[in-house]
């Protein structure tokens, strides 16, 4: 199979969304707000061409192609988030003790939580809003790595130690990520 001397990338932006880029920083706006990332790798051009992003690297090799493609994707979700934003969905599990949780500030109190007197705590990264509505707790933000990392941190506060996950499967668990749910 011919190997090409060098490797293209293209993302389109849409109308409506900028996108920045100087050196190896892109900034990308719409109308929710606005995303910035470094993206560097040794070799690597980032430049905008005819309302797209171009990646571009000479005599790539097979690890070069992997990240010109996960730089593709980086950009596409952060055009995603500026555009339409991002939404998880959790839901609050509990069969032996009802958990309450709160938003205050930048963290979420699980209280409750299999009958612990002082409450689980999860931060909530900077440009993320989370929000309860009763067994429900939906995250929101335009950042795809800030917003999946809330909904994780969530998740990861109601983790059970020592104790069967087959008895206690209490918790708080992601069910919904960008409209798709979750098979568990």
């Amino acid at each position: 199979m011919p190997v090409d001397a060098w490797v293209r990338e293209e993302v389109e932006i849409p109308e409506g969304v900028t996108v920045e880029i100087n050196g190896n920083l892109v900034k990308v706006k719409g109308p929710k707000g606005e995303v910035e990332r470094e993206l560097s790798y040794p070799g690597f051009k980032l430049f905008a061409e005819d309302n797209k992003v171009v990646i571009y690297k000479d005599f790539p090799r097979r690890k070069d192609i992997a990240i010109a493609r996960t730089f593709k994707a980086h950009i596409t979700n952060m055009i995603k988030g500026v555009t339409e934003g991002l939404t998880y969905k959790l839901k609050v599990v509990y069969s032996h003790f009802p958990i309450t949780v709160k938003v205050q500030g930048d963290k979420v109190y699980i209280e409750n939580f299999l009958g612990e007197k002082a409450p689980r705590v999860a931060k909530i990264l900077p440009g993320v809003t989370v929000r309860v509505r009763g067994g429900e707790i939906l995250v929101e933000g335009i950042d795809k790595e800030k917003v999946g990392q809330t909904a994780a941190n969530i998740e990861q506060a109601t983790k059970v130690v020592g104790r069967d996950r087959r008895v206690f499967q209490d918790g708080i668990y992601i069910v919904e990520k960008a409209g798709k749910p979750i098979k568990f």
